[in-house]
C-alpha cells in the first residue's frame, strides 16, 4: 500500500530488548484474543462427539486478535456475485477448508449484508450473527476436508479502520470497488480474514452489459447473456484475503504481454477509467519494472499482471495480487512500490499484522533501487539524506514493535522499514544483502513470514550476530545512533 497515512504494530518484550536480544519470536508471537472474543463460543452446539468442540474465534494476531478462526485452514474460495446498478448484490461464497480436529461449530468473518442460508457439506446448518462473526453450527461435527456455502445479499458496507480510514466495499459513480487491507474483505464475502490463511480462489461476477470487471489472477471467461455479462477470474496462487479485489465500472480494458529474458510471456490485463487517457507510458513501464525486480528478487511469482486505475477517492494505492489498484494516475515510484509488493506482501505475506514492515519496508526500498539504477541517487546517498532529515515522529513507534492498529500504515513502517534495509546493506555488504534479499523471496515463496525468520536468514548469510542491530532498528522507539 502507498499514499495512505496509517500505521501498524507488533508486541515486543521490553526485558528482551533491555538484554539486547533479537526479539523476533517475542515480537511476532500470537497475542491473546480480546476478552469478548475469548468468552464467546460458536452457535449453540448441535450433536457432538467427545472429540468435537467449537473452534475458537481469532487467530492470535497481535493487532487484530479477533479476526479469523483458528480451528480450520481455507484452501479455496469460490465467489459468485451478481451486481445490480442499484448497488445491491446477491452472492454465494463456497469455502473449502480443512479442520485438524473435529469441530462442532466454527466462525467466518462477515460484516453487513443479509445471510439467507448456510450449508456445510451440502446439509443445512444453523447460523447466527455476532458482530462481524458469522457463527455456524453444522448438522454434524466436521473434521478434515469440509465445504461451507453461504448465500447472502444486500448493499455491501464500507469498513472503518482503527485509524479512521476506510477499506472494503466502495460505491463509485459507475459501479463499485473492493479494497481490503487490512480487514475489508469481510464486507463482500465471508472468509477466514487473517493474512496467515492464504487460499486460491475463483471469482464470477455478473454485471449489466457495458460494465467491466477487474479481479485477481487470470481472466478465464467472459460470457454475455442477454443484458448481462459474466466475468470469470481464477487465482491459482495462494492469496491472503486482504489482497483480494474486485472492481466494477466502465473501464477501457487493455490486453498485452510482458516478455521476460528466459522467453516467458506473461498476460497483462489493465483497466483504466475513461477520461484518464490510455496511460501508454505507465503500461509500458509494467514489464520493465517486473524484469528489473525479477533480476533482484527472483522469478515473478504470479501468472498474470496488470493494473487498475480509476479516480476512486480512497486516498491510497493497494498491492492487490496480480493487479494493483491505483486511485488516480500513478507516478513511477508508486508503480515500482506496488509491483514490488507482488514479491513482498503478496507472495511473501506476514503471518501477523505486526510484521507489516516486511511488506512496506521492502516495497519502499524497491523505489530506491529503481532510482539508483535510473539516474537517481545511490542507495547510500538516499539513506544518508533520509536519515539526516528524518522527522522525530519517524522513530516512534518502532516498525516491528507496534501495539496500536491505528499505526499500521505509519511513516515509520514505510520509511524506517527501508532505512533498516539500507542500514543492513551497509552492515553486511552489498553482495550479502543481495543474497539475503533474493533468498528471502525464494525461500518463502507463496508462504507467510515473520520478522524473526528474516533476522535468522540475515545472520546465516552474513555470518554476523545482528541481534543488537535489529533491536536498534526494528524494536527501539528512538533514532538508531552511529549512522
Amino acid at each position: 500500500m502507498l499514499l495512505r497515512s496509517v500505521p501498524r504494530p507488533h508486541r515486543v518484550a521490553a526485558v528482551a530488548l533491555a538484554l539486547g536480544l533479537v526479539v523476533g519470536a517475542a515480537a511476532t508471537g500470537p497475542a491473546d484474543a480480546t476478552p469478548r472474543e475469548r468468552s464467546r463460543t460458536t452457535a449453540s452446539p448441535g450433536p457432538t462427539t467427545r472429540a468435537a468442540a467449537a473452534a475458537a474465534p481469532g487467530r492470535g494476531d497481535s493487532l487484530f486478535p479477533g479476526q479469523g478462526n483458528q480451528g480450520y485452514d481455507v484452501t479455496h474460495y469460490d465467489i459468485r456475485l451478481r451486481y445490480a446498478t442499484s448497488g445491491r448484490i446477491s452472492a454465494t461464497t463456497t469455502v473449502r477448508a480443512t479442520a485438524a480436529s473435529a469441530l462442532a461449530g466454527f466462525s467466518l468473518d462477515f460484516e453487513g449484508l443479509t445471510v439467507r442460508r448456510v450449508t456445510v457439506d451440502g446439509r443445512s446448518a444453523r447460523f447466527r450473527r455476532d458482530g462481524t462473526k458469522l457463527r455456524v453450527t453444522p448438522a454434524t461435527p466436521v473434521r478434515g476436508r469440509f465445504v461451507t456455502t453461504v448465500a447472502y445479499g444486500g448493499r455491501p458496507t464500507t469498513h472503518i479502520d482503527p485509524d479512521g480510514s476506510k477499506d472494503g466495499w466502495f460505491t463509485t459513480a459507475d459501479g463499485a470497488t473492493a479494497l481490503n487491507e487490512p480487514v475489508g474483505a469481510m464486507t463482500w464475502y465471508p472468509n477466514n480474514n487473517t493474512p496467515r490463511d492464504k487460499a486460491t480462489s475463483d471469482l464470477r461476477v455478473t454485471v449489466p452489459t457495458g460494465l467491466e470487471v477487474a479481479g485477481n489472477g487470470d481472466l478465464v471467461g467472459r460470457r454475455r447473456s442477454g443484458r448481462t455479462t459474466t466475468w470469470e477470474w481464477q487465482q491459482t496462487r495462494p492469496m491472503a484475503t486482504y489482497l483480494s479485489m474486485v472492481s466494477i465500472g466502465q473501464y477501457d480494458v487493455h490486453r498485452s504481454t510482458a516478455s521476460f529474458r528466459d522467453g516467458r510471456r506473461l498476460p497483462v490485463w489493465t483497466f483504466i477509467q475513461p477520461g484518464l487517457g490510455s496511460l501508454a507510458a505507465q503500461r509500458a513501464l509494467i514489464p520493465r519494472i517486473l524484469r528489473f525486480q525479477e533480476k533482484r528478487y527472483g522469478r515473478y511469482p504470479f501468472t498474470s499482471g496488470g493494473i487498475v486505475v480509476a479516480d476512486l477517492g480512497v486516498g491510497y494505492a493497494l498491492e492487490t495480487q496480480n493487479r494493483p489498484v491505483f486511485d488516480g494516475v500513478p507516478d513511477t515510484a508508486t508503480l515500482v512500490h506496488e509491483l514490488g509488493h507482488q514479491w513482498f506482501g503478496d507472495s511473501l505475506t506476514p503471518a501477523d499484522w505486526g510484521d507489516i514492515w516486511l511488506n512496506e519496508g521492502f516495497a519502499s526500498y524497491a523505489e530506491w533501487q529503481w532510482d539508483a539504477a535510473h539516474g537517481g541517487p545511490s542507495i547510500t546517498a538516499a539513506f544518508r539524506e533520509a536519515y539526516d532529515k528524518a522527522p522525530s515522529d519517524l522513530w516512534s513507534p518502532a516498525p516491528a514493535a507496534l501495539t496500536d492498529p491505528a499505526d499500521l500504515f505509519s511513516a515509520g513502517v514505510y520509511d524506517r522499514g527501508r532505512l533498516t534495509l539500507a542500514a543492513l546493506r551497509s552492515r553486511v555488504g552489498a553482495h550479502d544483502f543481495a543474497t539475503i534479499e533474493r533468498r528471502w523471496a525464494d525461500r518463502h515463496r507463496y508462504g507467510t513470514v515473520r520478522t524473526s525468520e528474516f533476522v535468522t536468514l540475515a545472520e546465516q548469510v552474513s555470518g554476523q550476530n545482528l541481534g543488537a542491530f535489529f533491536a536498534a532498528w526494528l524494536y527501539t522507539p528512538t533514532k538508531p545512533a552511529g549512522y
